[in-house]
Order: structure tokens, then C-alpha cells, then sequence
């Protein structure tokens, strides 16, 4: 994929296909990158890791909510993440995805008593598994985090996926543009199709200028290794992307 990466953040798909070995029996592997925001071609990794017997399970951390994901057509075996991330759920709400034809073929190894098939008859001895996704639960849910993250859920889905993967190529790319005009190293695949909703930025002392930009109300983290992250969302304003790369230039220029 040219013009992504440079250096020790150079990265291709083929490194992880090239490591699927008739030996793997499971790949993990992150849909979108942390560190970069590279885009994994999931699907041909699934085909791959299929080919050679083995099952994958695919972390949608970094991607569910702000690029289309559909687990059946990809093909993947697990699928895990949370909502605290694009899907604007808060913490404590993760989730599991598992291919609905290995659920019955799967006993947990880390379970607890809401995976038991009759939860509330309390009954000793070895558990006898539900027989739908209820089996792969450990002990009590975290049901005000769940209740919690449905408001997230349900924004996302009246905006649709698809229109905010849209303003998202739209305004990384402007974020891209804004950094070069600044000076600013970018750690972020420059190919659209590529790049997740994060735009990585490598500026001098980046883990101070990240706490100056809080106390400045523009929310972005910091990643070692990385940069600082910026990551638009569907409610960010085009103004904003201008703004947090005005104050990034102000506080590495007053560093200087």
C-alpha cells in the first residue's frame, strides 16, 4: 500500500498472511491498528488462516462505529470490543461475537454462573453450558454499563455507519493536509481506504503538548511510540480540525 508507512511503522497485511503457517491454529489480529490506524484486510486474512485450519478472532476495538464491519461476510470466527471508543457507549460494555455454527462446539475454560444453562437453580458441579450466546457470560453482567451504552448505539445507528465512515475519510484527510502545512510528521496511512478514523501525529515532546491540549479543551491522547492521536468523529466540527492543529503549533512553537 503505498504511501502509508515509514520505518518502524511500516506495515503490510502480507506480513500477517505470510505468518499463517499450517502449525497456527488461531489468528488474532486488530481490524484497525492503534498505533497507526492501518486498515487490516480481514477478509484475506480469514480466507488465509481458513485455508491453513486455523480460526481468527478479530479485535473491532478500533474500528466498530466509525468503518463498516459485517462479521458474516468477513467470515471471521470471533469477533471482540468495546463500546467506549466510536460507539460512544462508556466503559464496562464489551462484547462477543462467536460464529453462531461453533457455539455449541466451544466449552469456556474462564466462565461463571450466568453461562450455565439454568443460571438461577444455582446447581453444583460441573456447569452445564446455554445453549445460545448466554454461554460464553462469566458472572454477573454489568447491566447500568450496558444500559449505558445503548444511547451510543443506537446515535450510531440512526446516523448509519456509512455516512459517518464518509465525513471520516474526509476530515483525516483534511487533518493530513493541516499537518503537512504545519510541518508535522504523520504516522496515519495516507491512502483513504487505509486509514481508520485516526490521524497520528509525531511532533516534538508530544506526551506534554497532549496535557497542554487537554487544559485547552482539545480532547486527543497520546500513544508511545505513536504520536498524538486525533480522532474525529460525526459530531466534530470542520472548524475543530483547524483549531486542534493551530494549538498543536502553538505549543511546540512555545516549547522551542
Amino acid at each position: 500500500m503505498p504511501g502509508c508507512f515509514r520505518g518502524r511503522h511500516r506495515f503490510r497485511t502480507e506480513q500477517v498472511l505470510d505468518a499463517i503457517d499450517d502449525e497456527t491454529q488461531l489468528v488474532s489480529v486488530s481490524h484497525v491498528a492503534f498505533r497507526s490506524s492501518f486498515v487490516q484486510d480481514l477478509a484475506a486474512i480469514t480466507q488465509r488462516a481458513h485455508e491453513k485450519g486455523a480460526l481468527v478472532i478479530a479485535d473491532l476495538y478500533q474500528s466498530a462505529g466509525v468503518l463498516p464491519v459485517d462479521v458474516h461476510a468477513l467470515g471471521v470466527d470471533f469477533a471482540t470490543g468495546g463500546s467506549v471508543k466510536w460507539l460512544c457507549g462508556g466503559p464496562g460494555a464489551g462484547y462477543l461475537y462467536v460464529r453462531p455454527d461453533l457455539r455449541l462446539r466451544l466449552r469456556p475454560v474462564a466462565t461463571g454462573w450466568m453461562a450455565h444453562r439454568r443460571p438461577f437453580e444455582f446447581e453444583p458441579g460441573p456447569i452445564e453450558f446455554a445453549d445460545d450466546a448466554f454461554r460464553f457470560l462469566n458472572g454477573t453482567p454489568n447491566i447500568p454499563a450496558l444500559y449505558s451504552a445503548r444511547s451510543g448505539y443506537e446515535i450510531v445507528n440512526e446516523i448509519g455507519v456509512e455516512a459517518i465512515r464518509t465525513k471520516s475519510v474526509r476530515q483525516t484527510q483534511r487533518l493530513i493536509e493541516l499537518a503537512d502545512e504545519a510541518g508535522f510528521s504523520v504516522r496515519s496511512c495516507r491512502e483513504p481506504r487505509a486509514r481508520g478514523g485516526v490521524v497520528v501525529l509525531d511532533v516534538p515532546n508530544g506526551e506534554r503538548v497532549t496535557r497542554e491540549l487537554v487544559l485547552r479543551e482539545v480532547l486527543v491522547d497520546y500513544r508511545p511510540n505513536a504520536g498524538i492521536r486525533v480522532a474525529p468523529h460525526f459530531y466534530t466540527a470542520d472548524y475543530e480540525l483547524e483549531r486542534a492543529i493551530g494549538e498543536i503549533g502553538s505549543i511546540v512553537n512555545g516549547m522551542i
